[in-house]
């Protein structure tokens, strides 16, 4: 399950000031639990100043596609809907489902999309493709034991 994780802090910016900005990150986890302790353990080594995780909710998500160009950086937001057809009514079904595609831009990330999309079985659509807020993607990875 994918989560997404809001924390307020105070940046410091080239003019040397505070800002008080909010960020959000996404973070593989189980529960909302492991997701925070998960997420605290992956920024507490670069916050210096006061911090409040502001927000922890499920990100519906089916898959993400990450991209090997070192300049994408940013997340995609993709509405994707598959087309079936039932064969009692000949009616037309679509199934809704919430893809992230990362990219330089727009356009990088709809041809990341397109990448990994390919060889899928049935017929879909893009419906809905946006720019999200997410700084970073945080994926389980299986610890080595010592």
């Amino acid at each position: 399950m994918w989560f997404t994780c809001k924390i307020k802090y105070s940046k410091p910016m080239e003019n040397g000031l505070l800002k008080k900005v909010t960020e959000t990150y996404l973070v593989d986890a189980l529960s909302f639990t492991e997701a925070e302790k998960r997420f605290l353990e992956e920024l507490t080594p670069y916050l210096s100043s006061d911090y409040e995780v502001s927000g922890i909710s499920k990100a519906h998500i089916s898959d993400m596609f990450d991209s090997a160009d070192s300049l994408a950086d940013r997340w995609y937001r993709c509405r994707v809907a598959f087309i079936t057809l039932d064969e009692k009514t000949a009616v037309e079904k679509r199934i809704r489902q919430t893809i992230l595609s990362k990219g330089v831009d727009l356009r990088d990330a709809l041809k990341n999309l397109d990448k990994g999309m390919e060889g899928t079985l049935g017929e879909w659509v893009l419906e809905a493709i946006a720019e999200t807020p997410i700084m970073d993607v945080y994926p389980y990875t299986a610890e080595e034991k010592k």
